[in-house]
Formats: structure tokens, sequence, C-alpha cells
């Protein structure tokens, strides 16, 4: 019987591979969140993916070393509501890094809470140099270049803000038909990602946590309607990417209890997750439709919380027009907080190695 809890504890954490038995992957990451909604940053031990663009790293990764996305985001080491990114050279010649995100259905295109969390941790981390309390960053992502700024309070990052690419109204005033729910009203928007936009109240939705899993079975209804419609004005093609062209979540919006708040909403994205943030490619979509139906200004800011209540501000600070389409650049501002190191074994005798989902 062990006697000295301590030094038994001691000996736990001393444990390593018995390398000569067993072959390991190893995989350390930086575990983070922001506004809720998980961020793990692959930090070492994942293969160098291969290619001249972000999306032809994408494409390396998709075709080569899925498994290993797979075994991140899945069980054990994850859970269905798992999100991560994963590291690389940049693309661009003024960019100092690149990403690639990563949930349990595949790869999205853009990720507004990872670039806040990622931009936190680069400038905290010294990746990227601080320039006083002001420091910017520039990432290279799946529909694009992305400008951030750290803002600091000594060594400490306390918000962060971005600029997203060109985000624009894809589709006004639909209706479709949904098995289970009845007819939806809803739009359609490109904040570096598309997703439908949906009045919560009359679907009998509530924004709250208790609802959560009415809220991913309507959203995934939604969802698999609009990308099995026949109607072309519904096709998702994006103007200059066809990669970058599909629905990638629902977003729910209503009214929001607190004071001060413009209103609240809660995506259901990838594969019926559901986001704890409000969404920076979300609420980036959101202000380009405010904008086109002149609910706000340029350089008027909104705050938009999450089921949670977590907040993130967004306003227009340019308009545009991009590929034909009357477009806005968003900034996005919130603050992320990291809550772990981690260090994830992928034993090749274990037959879950790259895991498994269960709901």
């Amino acid at each position: 019987m062990t006697k000295n809890i301590a030094q038994a504890a001691e000996k736990f954490e001393q444990w390593q591979p018995k390398s000569e038995q067993e072959s390991f992957l190893t995989i350390n990451t930086l575990e983070c969140h922001t506004g809720g909604e998980p961020l793990r940053i692959v930090t070492s031990g994942f293969p160098a993916l291969k290619g001249d663009t972000i999306l032809a790293k994408r494409d390396d990764c998709k075709e080569n070393y899925d498994e290993l996305r797979r075994a991140l985001m899945f069980e054990p080491r994850g859970h269905a509501d798992m999100y991560g990114a994963i590291i690389t050279d940049a693309e661009r010649e003024d960019s100092h890094f690149g990403a690639i995100f990563i949930h349990n259905e595949g790869y999205s295109t853009m990720c507004g809470h990872a670039v806040i969390a990622l931009t936190k941790t680069a400038v905290e981390s010294g990746v990227v140099a601080r320039t006083g309390d002001v420091t910017k960053v520039i990432i290279d992502v799946p529909c694009g270049q992305i400008h951030a700024l750290a803002y600091s309070q000594n060594d400490v990052v306390t918000k962060v803000s971005f600029q997203c690419v060109p985000s624009f109204v894809y589709a006004k005033n639909q209706q479709i038909e949904v098995d289970g729910i009845g007819m939806v009203q809803f739009d359609i928007a490109y904040g570096g990602a598309f997703y439908a936009y949906v009045q919560a109240a009359p679907l009998g939705l509530s924004l709250v946590p208790e609802q959560q899993k009415k809220l991913i079975d309507y959203g995934q209804r939604i969802k698999q309607a609009i990308i099995e419609s026949s109607a072309p004005e519904l096709a998702i093609n994006h103007p200059t990417t066809a990669e970058l062209s599909f629905l990638y979540g629902v977003i729910f919006i209503d009214d929001s209890p607190n004071a001060g708040v413009h209103s609240r909403n809660v995506c259901i994205f990838a594969d019926g997750e559901l986001d704890r943030s409000p969404t920076g490619s979300g609420v980036s979509g959101r202000i380009a439709l405010h904008h086109a139906n002149q609910q706000v200004a340029v350089n008027e800011a909104i705050t938009i919380e999450s089921i949670l209540a977590s907040s993130f501000s967004v306003r227009v600070i340019e308009t545009l027009t991009f590929a034909g389409f009357t477009a806005v650049i968003p900034e996005v501002t919130g603050d992320a907080y990291i809550c772990g190191k981690a260090q994830w074994l992928i034993n090749a005798q274990d037959p879950l190695k790259y895991g498994f989902l269960l709901r």
C-alpha cells in the first residue's frame, strides 16, 4: 500500500513511453479558449505540410494526415465540439505565419476565435515581437490574409482586434421547408465562411445552454436542407475561390437579456458543433448583413454575445466592391485565455489511436 502519496504522484508524472515495446508519435499543443470556444494550437510533432499556399497545405493535410486531425479532435483526446489550429509557414512575404483550422468534420476556411487566440499567444510567446502596447500580427488562413492587433498591458495581451476578409450578403430573404421544423426564413452572408442566418424566436428556440440539443438538431436540419436545395440562388459559389464554396453553418439570432448587448447568436457548424463563442467569422457576415439593411453605419460598433454571454464587438471599418458584391471589411474584437499545455501520445499499437466520437 502506498504510504507517501506525494512520492507516488511524482512517479506517475515521471512515466515515459517504453520505446522498445511501443511506438509513439508525440504531438505538443497549447490549449486556449476564446469566449469559451476551445482552440488547440499544435506547436510541435505534426508533420510539415507541403504546398505553396495555405489551401495547398490544407489539401496535403486532408489527403495525407487526416487521421492526425481525428486523433487530436476526437475522443479520447478531444470531444465532439473540439477545435484546433495547425501552425504552418506563411504563404505571403509580409505574413508572420499561417494556420489551418480543424474540427470534428474536417477543415474550415476562417475562424475568428482562433485568430484572437493565435494573436494573443503569438505576441506573449515572442513569435511576433511586441511593439509597445499595440502589436500587429498578420496570419495567412485558407480564406486569405488576416491583419490583427494585440493590445497589451505590461506583458499580457488583454484584447485582440482583427480585420476580416471582404464580407458580403450572398442571398437575402430566403425561405425553405425543413422536415420536422416547417418553413424557415433566412439570409446567407459570407464573413470568411458562408452562413445561413435564422431568427430563433419564430422557430420556438431560445439561445440558452438548456436548449443546446435542440439548437444542434435544428441547425443540422436547416443546413442540410439548404445544401440539398435545387434552388439556384442557394447554390454556394464563392466569387473568386472555388475551395471556399460551401455552407459552413447556421447561425441563430435572438435578443440578449443583458443591457448594452445588441443581440445573441449561436452558430451550429461542421458536424453539429455548437460554438461557445459569438463566432468571429459569423459576426463578420452579420455586420455585412446589418450594414446592407442600413441598420448600422460605418464605424458603429455593436456587441454580440454567445450562448455563454461571452461577447465580441464588431464594426464595419470600410466598404468596397469585391468581385461584383457590395462588401465590407469587418473589425472584430475579443479576448482569449490560455488554459493548458499538453503532450499527446499516439500509440501505433492502440486500436483506437485515431479516436472516435460518441454524443
